[in-house]
């Protein structure tokens, strides 16, 4: 054990952390690379980030993969991103059986090519039953995708009449999100430099930290990742308290 695991309280253990994993093309760029290399060597990144996770006691890992904006991208390489996203999953399911790991998908899934989703569903499927812990990959997602949904589903219900408007609040906003079940991350990372959400989780990270580097996504590890964790221990989290009611309590 390295003396960075040793500098982890296992007593505040984040549940819940997501990462926005940028900089994978910026990595190939400054290495004279194609962007798709650059994201061939993020699966890397995956792997690591996803032991060290499960390996600290973390119980969900959601890894923002593909965004409902990211189809703009130039064709071959969504193309590339699509045929790649196909092959890991694919070549991963073992592992993930091995290693206790549930997969789980958020996003419009049935909007990928039908080779993506097909594998993604037949993966979900096949590591059904582990727990050690879930990884929830966003795919073809956006916050605000979700979140219309969630208000189309709402309205729906109502005209229905199977809820009331005045039952709507937080919490059934939140079981008509797509992570429904799943609890609001503590923690939200973020590589390759950017300060910004990019439309991920707005709604579940009212209350998160954020953890900001300049680390590209190929670059980023266990180190990495632990040093993340380290500091969002050293936060006071209130919850619009003052600190001395955090204190008490």
């Amino acid at each position: 054990m390295s003396n960075l695991t040793e500098a982890v309280d296992k007593n505040k253990i984040p549940k819940h952390v997501a990462v926005i994993m940028d900089g994978n093309g910026r990595w190939a760029k400054e290495r004279g690379q194609n962007r798709l290399d650059g994201h061939a060597m993020g699966v890397d990144s995956v792997r690591a980030t996803l032991k060290a996770a499960r390996e600290l006691g973390i119980s969900y890992l959601t890894l923002y993969a593909f965004s409902t904006e990211n189809w703009s991208r130039p064709k071959d390489e969504v193309d590339g991103l699509m045929d790649l996203l196909v092959q890991s999953i694919t070549n991963e399911i073992d592992e993930l059986n091995e290693n206790g790991v549930r997969l789980l998908a958020i996003g419009d899934i049935d909007g990928l090519p039908e080779k993506c989703s097909h594998s993604l569903k037949q993966a979900i499927i096949e590591t059904a039953k582990n727990d050690e812990i879930s990884l929830i990959l966003a795919l073809n997602y956006s916050s605000k995708w979700e979140i219309t949904k969630a208000i189309k589903s709402i309205a729906s219900d109502i005209k229905s009449n199977l809820i009331d408007v005045d039952q709507i609040s937080g919490e059934l906003i939140s079981s008509y999100l797509a992570t429904k079940g799943i609890p609001d991350p503590e923690l939200l990372i973020r590589t390759s430099g950017e300060h910004r959400l990019s439309n991920f989780l707005l709604w579940q990270i009212a209350y998160a930290e954020f953890y900001f580097t300049d680390v590209h996504w190929p670059d980023f590890g266990r180190e990495q990742f632990i040093q993340a964790l380290i500091d969002f221990q050293r936060r006071e989290r209130r919850f619009g308290k003052v600190s001395e009611q955090i204190i008490a309590d």
